[in-house]
């Protein structure tokens, strides 16, 4: 274990980042409805198609600002719902569109994914809980879209996509928006109070274990219709921003601190393993990932072996290390992921913090310089807000209550 090169950032450090980053955002609210992809300085680019994903997100980290009083926050927030609830929107079938244009029209495919409407449940679960005009309204249709459409409940996971109309389910299945469907059934639970969300998280959950076991540690991303592993999908596009081939370290550092939120969710009721699993994933991700050719960060991908593939480095994979090695420091008090959580947000604060421009750089290259190969501009606050966030918190409930429970702690209310 290497030692940090400076402390651990203190809770008043935290919330200043924080701030800072959601000023970044201030200008997110794109003209036709939703929220914008931001370019380096967090301007609007107008030129790129309003996504739900990004919109749920402003959404999300957003009202978490409102909850945490951070000015400007709420109305940001609200006319980022009012996309979800209009332009997005799909009015003839239901659900939401992947992204649509300025004029509202869809591209990029019309077809529903999950990765999009866990999200949207993510987004309407924590507005509800910032009080955000039409939370009720957003939350109880996308419980039922995503109650109808994407939980397969007997498979105790997702389908991965649907045609418009809901016809015909894609083949393909994937662990990226099973992971975010974990994470957003927790926040519904936890919003609703209905154990239906909690106890579909608990099976997601001993799925991951499962796979974390088979796979020493190496979570297989990419799956057929009945759930048989593909470990070459992509192999001759291993870059891919969403279905990238071979193992992902940092979505083994997130599946690492889920399995902990469900284990704190559930209590008694978890499924076993799960501290255990994480431990493994985090290990896992640690050892083929962060300083895998030499230099710091994390590599983007793997191979079966551990061989780095991608060696690009994406900002969201430190923050969520740095999330994964605070929650397992909390649970286990082991100063080894104390020391993990402060070095990584020394490299944070040496590569990644555009203390210039705003937020986080997105995307460097293998030597740490920054450039624009997957993620030009900088259009996601959702991982670094969180990043801040979560060290400050409990492991359970999931992030909105919890910011909630906080904020009223603090202030008596």
């Amino acid at each position: 274990m290497s030692e940090p090169s400076v402390p651990a950032p203190s809770e008043q450090w935290l919330d200043a980042e924080c701030r800072r980053l959601l000023a970044f955002g201030r200008h997110v609210v794109h003209p036709s409805g939703g929220a914008a992809w931001l370019d380096d300085d967090g301007a609007p680019d107008l030129s790129r198609p309003v996504y739900t994903w990004i919109t749920s997100r402003t959404v999300h980290v957003f009202g978490l600002g409102a909850l945490t009083g951070v000015e400007g926050s709420t109305s940001i927030a609200t006319a980022a719902l009012a996309g979800l609830r209009t332009t997005l929107h799909d009015p003839e079938h239901g659900g939401w569109f992947h992204a649509v244009d300025a004029d509202g029209v869809p591209v990029e495919g019309t077809a529903k994914s999950c990765y999009d409407h866990a999200f949207v449940l993510l987004a309407a679960s924590t507005a509800v809980v910032a009080g955000l005009p039409g939370a009720s309204d957003l939350l109880a249709e996308a419980s039922e879209v995503f109650g109808r459409h994407f939980w397969d409940e007997s498979s105790g996971r997702v389908h991965d996509e649907w045609d418009r109309a809901w016809n015909a389910s894609a083949r393909y299945r994937g662990l990226n928006s099973t992971m975010h469907s974990l994470e957003a059934l927790l926040a519904a639970g936890d919003v609703t109070g209905d154990r239906v969300w909690h106890d579909r998280a608990a099976r997601i959950a001993a799925f991951a274990v499962e796979l974390a076991g088979a796979h020493d540690g190496r979570l297989p991303e990419h799956f057929g219709p009945d759930w048989t592993v593909d470990l070459d999908l992509n192999r001759d596009r291993p870059d891919d921003p969403f279905k990238p081939f071979g193992a992902t370290p940092g979505h083994g550092l997130e599946w690492s601190r889920l399995l902990l939120h469900v284990e704190a969710t559930l209590g008694d009721a978890a499924p076993s393993g799960l501290l255990e699993a994480s431990r493994a994933l985090f290990d896992r991700a640690v050892a083929d990932g962060w300083h895998a050719d030499g230099e710091p960060g994390f590599v983007y991908t793997t191979d079966w072996s551990g061989a780095p593939v991608v060696r690009d480095r994406f900002h969201w994979v430190v923050a969520e290390g740095i999330a994964a090695a605070a929650a397992l420091h909390r649970r286990t008090g082991e100063e080894g992921y104390a020391d993990r959580y402060a070095e990584w947000w020394a490299y944070v604060d040496a590569h990644l913090r555009d203390v210039e421009r705003g937020s986080w750089r997105h995307e460097l290259d293998p030597a740490n310089r920054p450039q624009a190969s997957v993620w030009p501009g900088k259009p996601d606050l959702y991982h670094a807000v969180q990043a801040t966030l979560l060290p400050r918190l409990p492991v359970a409930p999931s992030l909105a209550t919890a910011v909630a429970v906080s904020e009223r702690g603090r202030t008596g209310a």
